[in-house]
């Protein structure tokens, strides 16, 4: 440590290097892991064909185990599903967090097969104003991962942070005017060891999450190679190289992102795997996705999720920087906060008066869209050139898709933010259909 710190010193970054001491805040033991979620059990905000079920009927259905290592959270695999849809788990936890360092090791994940969608995300509460940030996210056959960030307006990211995914959106306000609504700011991973097929034959590995007032940036390890720093409880991010994401640039992130939930589910069709079914090659197993997962209850039997651990970890003052400079960063960080929640809460008022203005108005400008939209789609399909771009295309395709929506659309949409700011929180709904709206590409 102490070379590498003379090393950056040049560079000015012994400071933040000698900062960043990681201690553990809160641990998910796989005993307790359970009593430390809540269930949540309405309908999913994303319009998915799901039936999310109560701790006690997803332990008798056994969507959820514990064995001494591991954590299984499933889905039902065994019975033709009801017209409500297939049985599922969401948990969310009862703690919410501001900073920190999220670390998942994970040996399983759903995820590379027909119908799914699922997630791994943090939520705010009053969505879309305290954020969203989706660590695990894909559809259907999506080979890789799609990490994203959703906010309220104001925030964008630059491409040159270093990280070694592929921005696909920039903009992480989720009614900006220029990407499909709730697109947010988008990186999909280079590496296919990321998401789904890959990554679960390869027994999975480590998804770290490093949330400051900086930046946030997601970090992944396959199983062969998690630094021993995570192995041992002493996290040391600033030792990890290149992270696969990182979300900086015109954005004030303690503005953006607060009080968020860790949030686990796997939904089915909905606004995003739902809504590029028809061009994607599981279109040949059904005419629609929802008669797919309806009936198809061995399909899923591999839909799950297997937790090896989850960690919740918090900057503390490293004992190497002076306890005077530490007490003086926190002292500022103390009186930051204050500030900023009294100027926050006036500006959410303000805010809020705002978006319902922005609301009706968007009708127009979804009209707007759906011209551009259509000229959009055409030089999409054009591009489709060769199976590397195919991804890609297909993302903006679709995203295109979505800027077409009508009216009708357009307000569902806006019912589903509604429903989602209203404290369920959801952000799957919208992250959905932000997602979606990322989504697609997917698959």
């Amino acid at each position: 440590m102490r070379t590498t710190r003379t090393l950056l010193s040049a560079l000015g970054l012994s400071a933040q290097l000698a900062a960043a001491t990681y201690t553990l805040e809160e641990d998910y033991p796989v005993s307790t892991f359970f009593d430390k979620f809540t269930f949540y059990t309405e309908t999913d905000p994303t319009h998915g064909f799901v039936d999310y079920v109560s701790r006690s009927a997803a332990k008798s259905d056994k969507l959820i185990s514990t064995s001494s290592d591991s954590v299984y959270i499933g889905v039902d695999h065994t019975n033709v599903a009801s017209s409500s849809g297939r049985k599922s788990v969401r948990l969310s936890s009862n703690s919410k967090y501001t900073h920190g360092l999220f670390i998942l090791d994970l040996a399983h994940m759903p995820g590379g097969m027909c119908g799914t969608w699922p997630a791994f995300w943090l939520l705010g509460s009053d969505w879309p104003n305290n954020g969203e940030i989706d660590i695990i996210e894909g559809v259907n056959l999506q080979s890789t991962n799609q990490m994203a960030l959703h906010t309220s307006e104001g925030c964008t990211i630059n491409k040159g942070t270093g990280f070694s995914g592929t921005l696909t959106t920039d903009n992480c306000y989720v009614y900006a005017s220029d990407q499909s609504s709730n697109a947010g700011c988008s990186i999909t991973a280079g590496s296919d060891k990321t998401y789904g097929t890959d990554f679960n034959s390869d027994g999975g590995g480590v998804y770290a999450t490093e949330w400051t007032s900086e930046a946030i940036s997601i970090y992944f390890f396959a199983r062969g190679s998690i630094p021993s720093d995570i192995s041992s409880g002493s996290p040391k991010p600033a030792t990890w190289g290149t992270p696969i994401a990182k979300y900086k640039g015109s954005c004030d992130i303690d503005d953006h992102f607060k009080g968020m939930q860790i949030i686990f589910d796997t939904t089915f069709c909905g606004d995003w795997a739902g809504d590029v079914w028809s061009s994607s090659t599981c279109a040949s197993k059904a005419s629609t996705c929802t008669d797919y997962v309806q009936n198809n209850p061995s399909a899923f039997k591999d839909a799950y999720w297997t937790v090896n651990s989850l960690k919740v970890y918090k900057s503390g003052s490293s004992s190497s920087s002076s306890s005077s400079s530490s007490d003086a960063t926190k002292a500022s960080t103390t009186s930051k906060k204050e500030t900023s929640t009294t100027t926050k809460k006036d500006a959410k008022k303000t805010t809020s008066t705002t978006k319902k203005d922005a609301k009706e108005t968007t009708t127009t400008k979804e009209k707007a869209k759906e011209t551009a939209s259509s000229t959009k789609k055409g030089s999409a399909s054009a591009t489709d050139k060769d199976k590397g771009k195919d991804k890609d295309v297909t993302k903006t395709a679709t995203k295109t898709v979505y800027s077409t929506a009508t009216a009708t659309e357009t307000k569902t949409s806006w019912e589903k933010t509604q429903w989602k700011r209203s404290g369920h929180g959801h952000h799957h709904h919208h992250h959905h259909h932000h997602h979606r709206a990322h989504g697609h590409g997917h698959e």
